[in-house]
């Protein structure tokens, strides 16, 4: 089963941006004025080309035979079982090979959502231990607790990098050969980069 990891706030701004062009191009379109028109809508052109490449298209797949790293201008699929060690601070870095680092696009963690989890993180376990800030609050069982700090204090890319680890581990409990990552170039991300720069070239002879 295919799961897709994505920057949400990226993603979701990146839609919104594509509807005001929608509407803006409508509107370009049907009070066409010549050459205001022309450069208005090369310039919108260009912008939407861009926001697919570094917002639209990055994405952090799992697949049932590998990791799916898709980045600006290039696609990585590096199976399971050659997944070696993962790391996570602003980004999250998996090494493989030989001392090769795939670093993934998406989902990233800033200092400030980092350090959001981690007072989220620090109330959860008060209050599991039955000091939260209203006395009817349960006192959560051993059991729940010790997942409870397990899990607090993460970001989402703390979360999908022992996703990582997991699937690599049972990988190789399995007894899956490690093969060397294979690298692709981005040609849809190629093709709206030139496409984008083709307009500004237009937008300007027309100007």
């Amino acid at each position: 089963m295919k799961q897709v990891y994505r920057s949400k706030t990226a993603f979701v701004m990146a839609w919104v941006w594509v509807a005001f062009v929608a509407f803006n191009v409508w509107d370009l379109i049907v009070r066409f004025n010549g050459k205001p028109s022309l450069v208005a809508l090369a310039v919108l052109g260009a912008l939407t080309a861009l926001v697919y490449v570094v917002a639209l298209r990055p994405a952090t797949v799992f697949t049932e035979e590998g990791l799916v790293g898709r980045n600006p201008f290039r696609t990585t699929f590096l199976p399971w079982a050659s997944v070696e060690d993962v790391t996570v601070s602003h980004a999250i870095n998996v090494r493989h090979g030989e001392e090769q680092v795939l670093r993934l696009w998406t989902p990233m963690s800033s200092a400030r959502e980092r350090a959001r989890a981690q007072r989220r993180g620090t109330v959860k376990q008060e209050r599991g231990r039955g000091r939260g800030r209203f006395p009817t609050e349960p006192t959560l069982a051993k059991g729940e607790q010790a997942a409870l700090e397990a899990f607090s204090g993460k970001t989402h890319a703390d979360w999908v990098g022992e996703q990582i680890r997991d699937r690599a581990e049972s990988a190789r409990n399995r007894g899956e050969e490690a093969t060397p990552a294979r690298v692709s170039w981005s040609y849809d991300s190629i093709g709206m980069l030139v496409l984008a720069l083709a307009l500004v070239v237009a937008a300007i002879v027309v100007a």
